[in-house]
C-alpha cells in the first residue's frame, strides 16, 4: 500500500512520516510540500520521491494521503485529494471555518473516499482504559470534567491567524472535545469562554478558560493555554479529571515517561515509553483504508469539535454564554 504526505508544515508530520516509514506493510512513496527545500529534505530523509507540483503528486499511484499543511489550507488539499480518489487523514483542526469543514466532508462523501481526522489522544492506551472504566460504571454517572491541554507556544504559522484560524483555543480545545465525545457520545449545548493574550506578544490568544454544558447536563471546563515555559521538557499535556457519583478519576495521557537530564544539549527532556499514540492513529487509518471501512474518527467528528471552537470565540467576543450552533 503506497501513501503520500501533503506538507510538513505541521510538526506532527514528522511522527506520522516515521510511523509510515517503519510500517512494513506501507510504503511512504511521495511527498509534496509548498516549501520545496523542506519537501526535498523530507523526501531524502524518508527515501521517497518529492513531487513539486501538487496536481502531479495527486496523479501518482497511491491509495491515501496524510495532510499536514497549515489549517487554512486543509480545505483546498482535502477537496483536491478527494477528487483524485485518495483516502485522507487530515491533521486537526479539520478546517478554520465550519462551512469549509462541511464542504470537505461533502466532497469526500461524493468521491467515496475515507476522511479521517488526526486525534491521536484516543489511541493512548491509558485513554482507552479510562473509556472502558467509565462505560463500565466504575465511577458512576459522570457529572463534571475538569481538563487541561496546555502546551508550548509553537510560533511560526500557528500564531498567524490567516493561516491557523486562531491561537491556543483553536490548537487545543479540539483534542479534549474529541475525547469527551468519544467516551460519552454526548454533544455540547452551551459554551462560555474567556480568551486572552498574556504570555507572548502575538496576534492570537495564548490562554483562556472554556466552560461547557453538554446535552446530558454534564459540566466541562477546559484550559487550552500555551502556558508551558520555553524550558519545559515536553510540548505540553492532556490531563482530565472526571467527577462521578461513585468516585473520581484522573488521567494524565503523557505520564508514562522517563526524565532525561541531557547535559550535552543543556536541556531536560521527557522521553515517553508508552505506546506511540501517533503510530496508533496511523495504524488505525491504514486498517480502515485496507478494509474500506468507516473511519473511527470521521470528518463529522472533526466538524463537531470545530463547532465548539467557533462557539468559544463567539462567546469571548460577546462576553456571554452562547448556544452551540450545530449544522
Amino acid at each position: 500500500m503506497k501513501m503520500g504526505i501533503i506538507s510538513f508544515a505541521h510538526m506532527h508530520a514528522l511522527s506520522y512520516a516515521a510511523a509510515l516509514y517503519n510500517d512494513a506493510d506501507v510504503e511512504l512513496a511521495y511527498i509534496w510540500d509548498e516549501d520545496e527545500a523542506r519537501g526535498q529534505a523530507m523526501a531524502k530523509q524518508y527515501a521517497c520521491d518529492f513531487i513539486a507540483d501538487l496536481d502531479e503528486f495527486l496523479t501518482k499511484d497511491m491509495q491515501a494521503v496524510v495532510i499536514c499543511s497549515e489549517n487554512s489550507n486543509h480545505k483546498e488539499h482535502v477537496i483536491k485529494a478527494a477528487k483524485a480518489n485518495k483516502h485522507i487523514l487530515c491533521e486537526k483542526p479539520l478546517a478554520t471555518e465550519v462551512a469549509d469543514a462541511q464542504a470537505m466532508v461533502q466532497a469526500c462523501e461524493e468521491a467515496g473516499v475515507i476522511l479521517q481526522v488526526a486525534y491521536p489522544v484516543r489511541f493512548a492506551p491509558v485513554m482507552e482504559n479510562v473509556k472502558a472504566m467509565i462505560q463500565e460504571g466504575a465511577i458512576g454517572k459522570v457529572l463534571a470534567i475538569n481538563a487541561t491541554n496546555h502546551g508550548l507556544m509553537p510560533g511560526g504559522w500557528f500564531v498567524e491567524k490567516e493561516l491557523s484560524g486562531g491561537g491556543s483555543a483553536t490548537d487545543h480545545i479540539v483534542h479534549i472535545m474529541d475525547v469527551i465525545r468519544w467516551i460519552f457520545k454526548d454533544e455540547v449545548k452551551t459554551v462560555y469562554a474567556e480568551l486572552d493574550t498574556r504570555f507572548y506578544d502575538i496576534d492570537v490568544e495564548d490562554c483562556g478558560m472554556v466552560s461547557l454544558e453538554l446535552e446530558s447536563g454534564m459540566i466541562v471546563s477546559i484550559d487550552p493555554s500555551w502556558s508551558r515555559p520555553k524550558t519545559y521538557p515536553t510540548w505540553g499535556n492532556v490531563v482530565m479529571h472526571f467527577v462521578g457519583t461513585k468516585g473520581n478519576l484522573t488521567v494524565d495521557a503523557f505520564k508514562q515517561h522517563s526524565l532525561y537530564y541531557n547535559d550535552q544539549d543543556e536541556k531536560i527532556q521527557e522521553l515517553p515509553w508508552s505506546e506511540d499514540m501517533d503510530a496508533g492513529l496511523l495504524a488505525d487509518f491504514i486498517d480502515c483504508v485496507k478494509s474500506n471501512g468507516t473511519p473511527s474518527i470521521t470528518g463529522m467528528d472533526g466538524l463537531r469539535t470545530l463547532e465548539v471552537v467557533k462557539a468559544a470565540y463567539r462567546s469571548n467576543e460577546l462576553k456571554k454564554t452562547v448556544m452551540l450552533e450545530r449544522v
